[in-house]
């Protein structure tokens, strides 16, 4: 599974596709990680920037509560934030409970 839930944080697994047309979720990638692209290029952690930006609006989390666990250099990127109701929502209408 490409997300964890543990002690009312989630850690995400993240296959990131910089300079994409536009930012959007797309499919599961391998077992254990979401594609998500984001539109902004690989160049000086702009693509983190965005990709931070992204999920904060997405899930209604403060862009301060986003940490990456690993992969900061790499597209394989693990991320946590404080579990929110918007995930929660997120995971049951896209069937990935």
């Amino acid at each position: 599974m490409f997300y964890e839930i543990k002690d009312s944080k989630v850690s995400l697994r993240i296959k990131a596709q910089p300079a994409a047309s536009k930012n959007e979720f797309c499919e599961i990638y391998g077992e254990d990680a979401i594609k998500i692209r984001i539109k902004a290029p690989a160049v000086e952690g702009a693509a983190n920037k965005e990709l931070v930006k992204f999920l904060s609006k997405s899930f209604k989390v403060p862009k301060s509560d986003i940490i990456f666990k690993s992969g900061q250099q790499s597209k394989i990127k693990i991320i946590e934030f404080p579990l929110t109701e918007k995930f929660t929502e997120w995971i049951e209408t896209n069937g990935y409970r």
